[in-house]
């Protein structure tokens, strides 16, 4: 069929509703015109559900379920995307991040995923909770990602992992001290591992801080590129090398300027000092 978009499932979950939207569809042999038809809405608004470009409603998808006769299926998979704690686009990153070569990381505020204890992933998402940003059980999903990515890094040979902190990230306590603490200790084992680079990049470097949000760049076993980078409502993965190679330049100068591994060390031994 002349400009049909490949869907990709394993994408987001939204992704993963239009696939089994479209599959149903084309099942029966219906075009996204006739499929509104029964269900009282536009072939385009089908496509944009499909194709991701729009969410699907509680009511869109009981409409559909019966319109095709899907048994609920449609409605269960509505209800996992409205209700889960990842954001649009972070599954497809998480799936890259497993089969990385090299990562290059960079946080501002809370120390990244891939470094947290479970206890300080446990007091991060427990915060989300009290601002009722999510729901319990979106708290235990989201910490129970951070302990599948660490684990699907404990592989050989290991990927090589470039981490660059904001000094924000180790001044800016979470939960007790006895968290803060184990917390301190996990970011100096990482340190020491012969497969990673650990640096602090201080307040003091003001303007000369390239990235004032999250960014992450993965290089691939093939040698190719994808950075990563969120907004408040969802994650992007760039794959395009005109625009991922500025991103990784401008990485490289982020690390030239940081502190060195054991001037970051000493400043974290320094911070942990003040833990009783």
């Amino acid at each position: 069929m002349v400009n049909r978009k490949e869907l990709n499932p394993e994408a987001s979950l939204r992704a993963a509703f239009g696939e089994l939207l479209r599959r149903l569809r084309d099942e029966r042999g219906w075009t996204q015109d006739e499929l509104g038809e029964r269900m009282g809405c536009s072939g385009t608004h089908i496509s944009a559900v499909e194709t991701g470009r729009r969410p699907p409603t509680s009511r869109f998808s009981a409409s559909a379920d019966r319109a095709l006769g899907a048994g609920g299926k449609l409605q269960r998979q509505s209800r996992a995307l409205r209700h889960s704690a990842l954001l649009e686009g972070f599954p497809e990153y998480v799936r890259q991040e497993a089969r990385a070569a090299e990562i290059r990381l960079y946080e501002v505020g809370v120390i990244p995923g891939l470094l947290q204890t479970p206890d300080y992933a446990a007091a991060l998402e427990v915060d989300a909770v009290r601002r009722e940003a999510i729901t319990p059980e979106q708290a235990a999903e989201r910490v129970a990602l951070v302990a599948e990515r660490q684990a699907a890094l404990a592989r050989s040979p290991s990927p090589l992992i470039f981490a660059v902190l904001d000094e924000g990230c180790v001044l800016r306590p979470m939960g007790d001290t006895c968290i803060m603490d184990a917390q301190f200790a996990r970011l100096l084992e990482f340190a020491a591992l012969p497969n990673t680079v650990l640096q602090i990049a201080p307040f003091r470097m003001g303007a000369r801080r390239p990235f004032s949000l999250p960014i992450t760049v993965l290089t691939l076993p093939d040698r190719s590129l994808i950075s990563y980078a969120e907004s408040a409502q969802r994650g992007h993965l760039e794959r395009e090398s005109h625009f991922v190679l500025p991103i990784l330049t401008a990485y490289h100068q982020l690390q030239a300027e940081a502190l060195s591994q054991a001037a970051s060390v000493a400043m974290i031994e320094q911070v942990r000092k003040g833990t009783p």
